[in-house]
């Protein structure tokens, strides 16, 4: 594995070698596969755009970043400027780089957007989407071409997995009550929370390579911890909750985003107050840490996330006649 991701760093060094100026669209592509991204861009598309469209993207991201996590504990493989001083760490993170989380989101995220719509100029946006974000991985030096290319191949996967079982799954779901559709959701996030430990247990003796550590201090940024169970916690709540308020919502007729674009921008301005007060008021409220009362406290929070844009948001548009239901 060594040699194989070591292979890579003339690719990043020749990529980094063509100047500065790439630096802020590098950024800016990676942060476009970031948390903080998907936060202010799925709720808008939910509540504003196309809601059919962004329950996909929403829940294909979730799972995504959940299989990532326990790909990256399984692999518990260096990122480049752990390993090498020669490569200019142009960012920071603390999780193990294998396999590339913004790649395999951004084929799994953009792909689903290009199926959903079908045509020529959506898979081009997507494909511009796919290329910039994995490539802005490699210029920040916080991915190998192996990670990149791994996380391609496991986001294209799970696209796959994800619209075969789509519409048998929605099926299944709309028989059931509403009890066996939030069980069936929490059931669903704790299997992946469960996995996610157990690969995390077995790997309990490893021990990270002191020069590891200190190279990635020397690149400053965020210290590692590899091992945090904190994301995939964060993905499986925010799963069931948005399965939670989804289920829930359907008894009140369901939501749509439709209306006009008054309507369209009062709703998103409404449910951003929520989504503020979850995010991050109850983060400065609830305890951190990698406990099992922070942990607790952190799933909680994400499943109130993710009831809010599914579930709670919605039933205050259908209350204030900001949206009609999608039964009517």
């Amino acid at each position: 594995m060594e040699n194989l991701l070591n292979s890579g760093i003339p690719i990043i060094l020749a990529f980094q070698s063509l100047g500065e100026w790439l630096l802020v669209p590098m950024e800016l592509f990676s942060f476009l596969g970031t948390e903080d991204f998907y936060i202010l861009a799925i709720p808008i598309l939910y509540w504003s755009i196309d809601s059919a469209l962004a329950l996909r993207v929403g829940v294909i991201m979730l799972l995504s970043s959940g299989v990532n996590t326990i790909f990256k504990f399984a692999f518990h493989a260096p990122r480049p400027y752990w390993v090498n001083t020669d490569v200019n760490a142009l960012s920071a993170e603390s999780s193990f780089g294998v396999p590339s989380g913004h790649a395999q989101n951004a084929i799994a995220i953009w792909g689903m957007v290009g199926s959903y719509f079908r045509n020529k100029w959506a898979w081009a946006v997507a494909v511009f989407f796919i290329l910039g974000i994995s490539l802005s991985r490699l210029y920040l030096a916080v991915h190998f071409p192996f990670d990149t290319v791994l996380g391609l191949l496991i986001g294209f996967l799970l696209l796959w997995v994800v619209n075969r079982a789509w519409n048998p799954v929605a099926q299944w779901a709309q028989k059931q009550a509403l009890g066996k559709q939030i069980f069936s959701a929490l059931a669903g996030s704790l299997m992946l929370i469960f996995v996610g430990g157990f690969v995390a247990w077995i790997f309990r003796d490893w021990t990270m390579p002191t020069a590891w550590l200190q190279n990635a201090a020397r690149a400053g940024g965020e210290a590692p911890h590899p091992f945090s169970l904190s994301g995939i916690i964060s993905s499986a709540g925010t799963l069931f909750g948005l399965f939670a308020g989804l289920a829930w919502i359907d008894q009140y007729g369901g939501f749509k985003a439709s209306g006009s674009s008054k309507e369209r921008f009062l709703r998103y301005l409404v449910g951003l107050v929520g989504l503020i007060i979850i995010y991050i008021g109850l983060k400065v409220v609830f305890p951190s840490g990698e406990n099992f009362i922070a942990f607790l406290f952190r799933y909680l929070r994400y499943s109130l996330l993710g009831f809010w844009v599914s579930g709670g948001a919605p039933f205050i548009f259908l209350k204030l006649n900001l949206t009609d239901s999608s039964k009517q």
